[in-house]
Formats: C-alpha cells, structure tokens, sequence
C-alpha cells in the first residue's frame, strides 16, 4: 500500500472512531455542529472571536494568536489593560446544557513563557486549568476547586480531548485518559459556551470539532 493511500486511511479511520463516540453520562447524542476547518472563513455563527486576537483557518485547522501590538498598547494604557490580548482567546458558542464536546487541539507556547492553558466551560463557570503536574477544576472561581494528577495536557503536542457535562457530573478525557469529577455545583443551566484561552504570546490550534446535545 502506498504510504499517502495508508495515511488517508488512518485519518479517515480515526476521524470514522471519533464519529461513533460512545457517551458516559448520557444514553444517546443529538449533533449540534461539526467542523473540520476545511474552508477558509470561520463559522461565525458558533464561533465568537475575543480580545480582537488573531485567528484563522490554516490547512485545514483553526489557528490563533495573539492581538496586534497597537491593540495592545492601547489596551494597557487603558483602564482594561487585562483584555489586551496577550493570549488568543475564541469561545464556542450554542453549547447545550447537557452536551459533549469532542476536538484535537494544542496549545503551544517557548520555554520562557510562563502559564498554563485553560478551557472554560460556560464563563468563568468551570474552568479547567492545566499545569505540569496537575489538572485543576475550579468551580464558580472560589465556590470550589478540584484537582486531580491525570489525566494532563501538555504543551507543544496535538491532544484528544473529550469533554461531557450534566448537571453534578463533568467527565473529562484527555487522550484516551479519563477523570470524572462529581459536584453539586457543575451545572451549565444559563450558560452555553464553551471558552478557549491559551498563554500570554502563546497560540492555540483545533484540528476538528465536534459538539453534541446529551440526553
């Protein structure tokens, strides 16, 4: 077999994998939206870019970076010089309040830089933070915080990540590694997006997404 033949049989095998994803939480899935990023503009109704960062689909994947340099000074001279866009940050929006959000993505970031990535799911709701040696569910900011050893995300390398939520259960999945946190106070009733934030000068790319409704 040909080596091209044989690499588009196992892309199109795993992405075939991916399409048959079997849920923990819930008994069937209703698909909201799907994209392999094989266009050239980014779908605006389920995408929301923030910060006025940069991004755009390259090859097949959705890439982002940081602000302008103009943007940023005037945003630190401002009085909101957080929101300066030092980091690209996109949210996905039309997230259900039961649903599972299945992607590969990287985040990528120099040695030098400091920090960590996140996702957070609903805004500033549960943040997932990730660090050398630990994941991190933070809760409402100080409501609650929940961290665990595995599974972890690393920087510079492409990950599968799978993500389901109802309410008083969040599983997470990183690459076939799986931890499911359990409180009272994960609940996406009011909130339905999903936020990307990766580190300050750092960039972010989604190879593939999928995102559906769980019951």
């Amino acid at each position: 077999m040909k080596p091209l033949i044989a690499l588009l049989l196992l892309v199109s095998s795993s992405w075939a994998a991916d399409a048959a994803y079997q849920p923990q939480l819930f008994k069937s899935l209703k698909l909201v939206y799907e994209d392999t990023f094989d266009g050239t503009a980014i779908n605006t109704d389920f995408w929301e870019v923030r910060q006025n960062t940069t991004w755009a689909i390259k090859d097949g994947v959705l890439h982002g970076s940081e602000s302008s340099k103009e943007f940023q000074a005037k945003k630190k001279a401002s009085n909101d010089p957080s929101h300066a866009g030092l980091k690209p940050v996109i949210w996905l929006k039309k997230v259900p309040e039961n649903f599972v959000c299945s992607m590969r993505v990287r985040y990528d970031a120099a040695k030098y830089q400091k920090g960590f990535p996140l996702f957070d799911l609903g805004h500033h709701i549960h943040t997932i933070a990730f660090s050398e040696k630990t994941t991190t569910l933070a809760i409402k900011k100080n409501v609650e915080s929940l961290p665990i050893e595995k599974p972890l995300f690393t920087l510079n390398a492409w990950h599968d990540v799978v993500i389901e939520l109802k309410k008083g259960t969040l599983l997470l999945s990183i690459d076939g590694v799986k931890h499911v946190f359990e409180s009272q106070n994960i609940d996406m009733t009011g909130q339905a997006q999903i936020d990307f934030k990766a580190i300050d000068h750092g960039t972010c790319q989604i190879d593939h997404i999928r995102l559906w409704e769980g019951h």
